[in-house]
C-alpha cells in the first residue's frame, strides 16, 4: 500500500489585546497605499522568584495597509484599546552608520476596536475590521493606558 505524504502546513498567527501606546503615523508608498504603523503594549503579571507580584509590558510594533490604514488614521488614538490578528514579520535595515537594526512587525489582517483605555477602565465601544473593509465584531470597553515608544522609522524600513 503507498501511503500519500500530506502537505507540510504552517501557521503564522498572532492575536493581541493591548493598549496604543501613541497617536498611528501613516504614510503612503509611492503607488498610494496607505500604511500605518501604531506601538500596542500588552501587560502580564507574573511572581517572581522570591514570590513578588511582577508586572511586565511588551510593546508590539503593527503595521495596516490599504483600508486598515485609513481606518486607523480616522478612529484610533493613543490610549485606545484594541484586539488584532495578523501575522509576524521579520526585516532588518542598515543605518547611516553602517549597523544592521532588526525589526519584528505583526502585520494586521483583523481589528476590533474595544474602546478608549482611562483611568476608569471604561471604553466606548468599537467595530470589527478586516482588510477588506468588512465590519463585524462588538465593542467592549476597558484597560488602561500607558504611554508608547517612538515608532518613527525611516521609509525604507517599509517592505516595499
Amino acid at each position: 500500500m503507498e501511503t500519500k505524504h500530506a502537505m507540510a502546513r504552517s501557521l503564522n498567527k498572532v492575536m493581541l489585546i493591548g493598549n496604543v501606546g501613541a497617536d498611528p503615523e501613516i504614510r503612503s508608498t509611492g503607488s498610494g497605499l496607505r500604511v500605518g504603523k501604531v506601538s500596542l503594549a500588552t501587560n502580564r503579571t507574573f511572581q517572581d522568584r522570591s514570590g513578588q507580584q511582577q508586572e511586565r509590558t511588551e510593546w508590539h510594533r503593527l503595521t495596516f495597509f490599504g483600508r486598515l490604514a485609513e481606518i486607523v488614521e480616522q478612529y484610533v488614538t493613543k490610549g485606545d484599546r484594541l484586539y488584532v490578528e495578523g501575522r509576524i514579520e521579520y526585516s532588518q535595515s542598515e543605518d547611516d552608520q553602517g549597523n544592521v537594526r532588526y525589526y519584528t512587525d505583526i502585520v494586521v489582517g483583523e481589528m476590533v476596536m474595544l474602546g478608549q483605555g482611562g483611568p476608569s477602565g471604561t471604553g466606548a465601544g468599537g467595530g470589527g475590521f478586516s482588510g477588506g473593509g468588512s465590519r463585524s465584531g462588538s465593542g467592549f470597553g476597558g484597560g488602561t493606558s500607558r504611554p508608547g515608544p517612538d515608532i518613527s522609522e525611516p521609509d525604507d524600513d517599509l517592505p516595499f
